[in-house]
């Protein structure tokens, strides 16, 4: 049995109150969308779009702490995530490595917080435009998945997301092929890591549009889509949920 799809929408530092009525209208749109619908907003809007969207739709978080709770002003930790509703978090974003110098282990470790506190963690992997030019990619994916996925790891609490560092925000996308190439490498790694790892979902990230969902989600192994910009606005969002579904 194929993976259930996961149309996964991270609005980063982005969104207001006011931009929740996005949300009212991708539900009303597609109120049975054919996949899993999920938004990860800031925190701030978890509490008020849990109570506005109920079932509709699962919400995550964008990060969590490695310590279920402690002295760590401005972090957040996993079990208060899921305390106000949400059911995911995102780890081990490129923009979280880059800006704050996540490593794989710290990475590992939040993971594991979130999989005690009861959420599925979304594991980010990806390459930067230099390591892709130099022929590293692969090596590169491989030691992420290596040191970022902590034991216990299953495909009930575990979701992976390829997003190559040079496709985030800047409109270019990688080939199918070297999509596919990634996907499969990343499946079959994860059967040295996970018992289940064929129905672990495996999510692309980068530039995910409604032009080129179709086409990305056609490719083998890629079980949905891990979308930023795209995901603010209900219609964008709706196309790409809309193309999973079909695939």
């Amino acid at each position: 049995m194929a993976p259930r799809k996961l149309a996964a929408g991270n609005w980063k530092m982005n969104g207001n109150r006011a931009a929740l009525a996005e949300i009212d209208t991708l539900i009303a749109a597609h109120p049975v969308p054919g996949c899993e619908v999920l938004i990860c907003p800031p925190a701030v809007l978890l509490h008020p779009m849990k109570a506005r969207v109920g079932d509709a739709i699962a919400l995550g978080g964008q990060d969590c702490h490695a310590k279920a709770s402690g002295a760590h002003t401005g972090d957040i930790a996993a079990a208060q995530l899921k305390d106000v509703g949400a059911a995911y978090v995102i780890l081990g974003h490129s923009e979280r490595r880059a800006d704050h110098g996540e490593t794989d282990v710290a990475v590992a470790a939040k993971a594991a917080a979130a999989h005690a506190a009861g959420l599925t963690a979304i594991i980010c992997v990806g390459e930067t435009e230099a390591q892709r030019d130099a022929g590293e990619t692969l090596d590169v994916i491989a030691a992420q998945l290596d040191g970022s996925i902590p034991d216990g790891a299953t495909a009930a609490n575990t979701v992976i997301a390829y997003e190559p560092v040079w496709a985030i925000g800047t409109g270019r996308t990688p080939t199918t092929g070297q999509i596919a190439e990634v996907h499969g490498l990343m499946r079959e790694r994860l059967a040295g890591k996970v018992a289940d790892a064929a129905q672990v979902r495996l999510l692309y990230g980068g530039s995910v549009k409604p032009g080129n969902a179709a086409e990305i989600f056609a490719i083998p192994h890629v079980d949905g889509a891990l979308v930023g910009g795209a995901s603010l606005k209900a219609d964008d969002f709706g196309a790409i949920i809309a193309a999973l579904a079909a695939a």
